[in-house]
């Protein structure tokens, strides 16, 4: 028996099962006592440390990374942490890697620690496939899931992202305008949101009659290997490849591309313009400083919890909540 079963057997929503269980004022008192009522009738037993009902909570939000050593996942680690203590809750944060397996099992270890909710950092979590969420998706009946860039569309699953498609399309053509036509996408996964990144690409590119499928390009190496990055792009240019301009999924490519830029001779941004993406402390650490996406990543942290804490506070929120970003111009394009 879950809020879930609750909920369809009261015939109300999971929010209002939420706000029962949080004690809240906000529901009748007919609406408590039929909810009660099927709990009453089925021995529905809260989590021994649930919020409402005279119990007291746990205070503690369950973090879930793939992999805490990347700059995007760091400093949203470091947001997030900052803003749960502000509203007086702790964290336990588990390094779940990229690997589904692994994934399920850190998952069904934060639950195990009655923690009040769950947050996935970063949108690597997503698949394609339905049975692959559907740890995600049980999870959720138990406890409210927030994802940081990740959107699902399930009960008690509520997502916070940045404009990816609209990000890149809009970079893209920036580029296209500045008179760059042969342009790569640089990319070291296949997750939610570098597919909506490469969509953004590609339509772009397409709108102009410009698209070649040689302009992805993937790097399968680590996302710390900036040496294997130039490698990779030099490659690519003795083997025949041509291009002008580099639009890299995160900082750490563009830094890649910016390498083999160096080692090649060529000229930024008149031989080779680069645009990274998360407008990370990298941007600043090449000459010419580096134009990149800011994700607006504190912002997303901080609507993050404050939703989180609404529905905490049994509030019904949206599912998905998506921000707009802004192209910080630098000197690494005309």
């Amino acid at each position: 028996m879950t809020i879930y079963d609750i909920s369809e057997k009261a015939g109300v929503s999971i929010a209002t099962v939420s706000r029962v269980l949080n004690g809240s004022n906000n529901v009748s008192e007919k609406t408590k006592r039929k909810v009660l009522d099927v709990m009453n009738q089925y021995g529905y037993t809260p989590n021994a440390f649930a919020r409402g009902l005279g119990l007291n909570t746990m205070k503690t939000i369950g973090l879930m990374c793939a992999d805490s050593s990347d700059l995007y996942m760091a400093k949203a680690i470091y947001f997030v942490e900052q803003l749960l203590r502000a509203n007086g809750y702790d964290s336990i944060l588990c390094c779940s890697g990229y690997d589904l397996n692994n994934m399920k099992k850190s998952m069904n270890l934060l639950i195990s620690k009655k923690v009040d909710a769950i947050i996935l950092i970063g949108s690597t979590y997503i698949s394609e496939k339905d049975e692959d969420n559907k740890y995600i998706t049980d999870a959720a009946l138990q406890v409210p899931v927030m994802m940081l860039n990740g959107s699902l569309n399930a009960p008690n699953v509520y997502g916070i992202l940045s404009d990816d498609y609209t990000s890149i399309y809009n970079a893209t053509l920036y580029l296209l305008d500045s008179g760059v036509k042969d342009i790569l996408y640089f990319h070291a996964s296949h997750s939610y949101s570098t597919k909506r990144k490469m969509a953004g690409f590609v339509d772009a590119m397409k709108s102009r009659g410009l698209f070649k499928e040689e302009y992805l390009q993937y790097f399968p190496g680590s996302h710390e290997d900036i040496p294997a990055m130039e490698k990779h792009l030099t490659k690519l240019n003795k083997k025949g490849q041509h291009f002008q301009g580099i639009i890299a999924a995160n900082d750490t490519l563009a830094m890649g591309a910016m390498k083999y830029a160096r080692i090649s001779g060529l000229n930024v941004p008149h031989d080779l313009s680069v645009i990274g993406y998360d407008n990370s402390l990298l941007t600043s650490t090449c000459d010419p400083e580096l134009t990149s996406v800011d994700n607006k990543l504190e912002t997303l942290c901080g609507h993050l919890i404050q939703t989180l804490m609404d529905v905490l506070g049994g509030k019904d929120m949206p599912q998905e909540t998506v921000f707009a970003t802004e192209l910080i111009k630098r000197g690494t394009t005309k």
